[in-house]
């Protein structure tokens, strides 16, 4: 329920956003004089081939931005593993109770990973309106203000049913697994059980990682465009 009111809050201030985003554009157009908007409001038809390119590129940024978010939490939790083993190891006195682990690696190696793993996913929600912009020096009649609004719509409407799909899809699968080792279908240790465990495996990230980082993700997405909203009238 919590995850949900994120994602609705999130898509509501997306089209807030967006909202000031058209308001910007249509009062930079009437400032900038000799600018092709100037006299003629800019709209956003679906059958303008410069509106569905953005449609398609913002449509398929939650997918690529959710996609490197589960790669990213593959690699820190194997780098986890990896550690948890050395230790195992190296220090035979954890298994007998006589040694305590060393947490404190763990940690560290979470932590960075975090920090680490999440700049390439960042990059996309910056970069995607930078090049837009730089392409909207070359594209003729507002071409690149018309795609940026349609990458915003686009990354809107995906982005908020890939985040119930994640949330929703990743809880159940958690509450699968639970379900099972309460002792229905076999219980632990049952292939049930085993398919449960694989499951959560990518279920946790789901609706942990991936589909909540997609609600800022727009956000951020809508913010950086209407920062560089001046830019795309000339």
């Amino acid at each position: 329920m919590t995850k949900g009111y994120a994602i609705g809050s999130a898509g509501l201030a997306a089209v807030v956003l967006f909202a000031s985003f058209l308001q910007e554009l249509s009062d930079k157009c009437k400032a900038t004089t000799g600018a092709a908007c100037a006299t003629t409001p800019i709209t956003f038809s679906v059958g303008d081939p410069y509106v569905l390119t953005g449609l398609l590129i913002g449509g398929i940024c939650p997918y690529l931005f959710a996609s490197l978010s589960m790669e990213s939490v593959g690699r820190a939790a194997s780098s986890v593993v990896e550690e948890v083993r050395r230790q195992f190891r190296e220090m035979p006195g954890i298994m007998a109770g006589t040694q305590k682990p060393d947490y404190g690696t763990t940690v560290d190696i979470v932590t960075r990973a975090a920090l680490k793993e999440m700049i390439l996913p960042a990059l996309i929600p910056i970069g995607v309106p930078v090049i837009i912009v730089l392409l909207s020096f070359w594209l003729p009649n507002n071409g690149g203000a018309k795609m940026m609004g349609g990458v915003l719509i686009g990354s809107i409407v995906t982005g908020i049913f890939l985040a119930i799909a994640m949330t929703s899809g990743g809880g159940a699968w958690d509450n699968a697994k639970k379900f099972i080792e309460d002792g229905n279908y076999g219980g632990k240790g049952s292939p049930a059980h085993a398919a449960a465990v694989t499951g959560d495996t990518v279920g946790d990230p789901y609706k942990d990682t991936a589909g909540p980082a997609i609600n800022p993700m727009i956000k951020v997405l809508n913010i950086v465009a209407l920062l560089l909203v001046g830019y795309l009238v000339h």
